[in-house]
Order: C-alpha cells, then structure tokens, then sequence
C-alpha cells in the first residue's frame, strides 16, 4: 500500500494555501511522502494512505470547496482513509474568537455525522482589508478593520509532525 499523504486546501486569498505547503514541507522533512495540491484539484484518493483537508473559515461557515470534497469523497473517508482537517479562523486574538471559531468549526464538521478525522486543528487567520472581494469588499466593517497574521507556523509545524504518528499504522516513519 502507498504512503504518500495527500495534503489538500482551499484557499481564497492564499493564506490557507501557504499553510498547506508549510504542513507538507514539514511532512517531508520527516519523510513522509508528500503530494500537494488544490482541493479543487483533486480527482480521487486512490493511492494515499493518509488526507489533510485544510480551509478557512468565513462569515461562520468552513469553505463551501471544503464542504464539497468531504461530501464527493464520503465513501472513501467512511471506510478507513485517515484524515486530518484544519481551518484558518480568527482574525481578532481574543479568547472569545478562538472559542466562537472553534464552535463554528465543530458545527460545520457535525454536518458530516460520519467523519471522524484523526485530528482537528484551528489556526489563526490572516486578513488583509486591501485585498477583499466582493460581497466581503462592501461591508464597511471589515474594510476599516487592521490587517492581522494570527498564523503560529511553530504551532502548525508541531500539529504536522504529530500526524504520521496520527495515521499510524499506514504511514511508516
């Protein structure tokens, strides 16, 4: 059986998408056989033994893109393909961010009574008014708010080298 992890996001400003190359690079510095790409991208999962699924969260709700592979992919991931799931949340570094965006995330995977990742991780999110799309560019509010980093990428790199651990027994370190 293969080892190679697929590590997988969707990403609309790209923020999202860095965190996904920086959770692959650390799997392949311990290794781990690695193939990276858009959740847009991916066709199926028939040679990983392992998925991370990464997305934002905005306006409450994970990424519809996210939302799409868990319900294309259902049979896979219901019969023993481990997955791993993180989401971008807060942009505000206040505990009651951190805890509503975790609640947000929980009710978005609840939707899928039948997932049972290997791990959850929330990370902080990055927002950059200067860069907003429509319909999010017409609210006055988050235009006036301040640009924000919130990404631990220590926190993130140590959440990636417990994985192989995570899909253990598949993955061989």
């Amino acid at each position: 059986m293969s080892t190679s992890i697929l590590v997988t996001s969707a990403s609309s400003y790209g923020s999202t998408q860095e965190v996904a190359e920086d959770i692959a690079a650390t799997l392949r510095a311990q290794g781990v056989e690695v193939d990276l790409r858009p959740v847009r991208e991916v066709k199926k999962l028939a040679g990983y033994s392992g998925i991370v699924l990464g997305a934002p969260l905005y306006m409450f709700h994970w990424h519809k893109d996210a939302r799409h592979f868990l319900a294309r992919f259902q049979r896979e991931l219901m019969h023993g393909l481990p997955l791993a799931v993180f989401a971008g949340g807060p942009i505000e570094d206040t505990s009651e961010q951190w805890q509503d965006r975790r609640r947000d995330l929980d009710q978005e995977l609840a939707k899928f009574p039948w997932l049972t990742p290997v791990a959850v991780q929330l990370i902080g999110g990055k927002f950059d008014p200067a860069k907003l799309r429509f319909p999010y560019s017409l609210l006055p509010a988050l235009r006036k708010m301040p640009a924000c980093d919130l990404r631990d990428w220590p926190a993130i790199r140590a959440w990636a080298s417990a994985l192989p651990e995570k899909f253990q027994p598949i993955v061989a370190h």
